[in-house]
């Protein structure tokens, strides 16, 4: 399964977004997620919609935060674009008909939306200024030379 990366991408943005001096062009965005200009300023209309940007025109204008880092949630942010999937979709019915498959499908379609909820309401808990700090702290610590990725988690 492709994972939706839309929500990851958007926050990588908008963590640069809160340590950069001056707005941020949609080309310099662009170069954060990974895509084009035209897909930025499609991204970022759904977060200045919901106020969690701002834009601003002119020379020396761009995208910049409309609300500060604890103001804004995971949620907040995986709502403007739209709820992406966090978890798999439900299975395709690749055999009509069959019971087995369809206890299964039914299992897994309960299962699935229990998780979603679950990650819903964590994502509100989780402000920009969380991983801000947490930015911050494996920054400090990669400076002093600690281990670190997934094989040297604390």
């Amino acid at each position: 399964m492709k994972r939706d990366s839309r929500l990851s991408g958007v926050l990588h943005a908008l963590l640069h977004m809160s340590q950069a001096e001056a707005p941020m062009t949609s080309e310099q965005l662009a170069v954060c997620l990974h895509t084009n200009p035209v897909v930025v300023r499609r991204t970022m209309a759904g977060l200045r919609e919901a106020g969690l940007v701002i834009s601003e025109r002119g020379h020396g204008g761009g995208w910049r935060l409309g609300r500060p880092l604890s103001g804004i949630t995971l949620r907040d942010v995986h709502t403007a674009l739209g709820e992406p999937a966090l978890t798999p979709e439900s299975p395709a019915v690749e055999s009509p008909g069959c019971l087995v498959e369809a206890a299964v499908n039914r299992s897994l379609e309960d299962a699935y939306a229990e998780a979603r909820a679950l990650i819903e309401a964590r994502l509100a808990h989780i402000t920009l200024a969380d991983l801000a700090a947490d930015f911050a702290d494996r920054m400090a610590d990669f400076k002093a030379g600690a281990p670190h990725g997934p094989d040297h988690a604390a």
